[in-house]
């Protein structure tokens, strides 16, 4: 009966962090992004280039 309880509490938290998670995704936030781009080392977006790197 205890194993039972701790799986439907287990479940119910995933159930409200997935909720939540496509909630933020709906509004424009994101997990991954806080949306600074000059501090994003996830893309190209935010960094600088130079001449020698436009050469490469």
């Amino acid at each position: 009966m205890g194993t039972l309880i701790v799986l439907l509490l287990v479940a119910g938290a995933a159930i409200l962090a997935i909720r939540q998670m496509i909630k933020d995704k709906k509004a424009g936030k994101s997990f991954s992004c806080g949306g600074d781009c000059s501090r994003c080392v996830g893309c190209q977006a935010g960094q600088k280039t130079t001449a020698d790197d436009a050469l490469k």
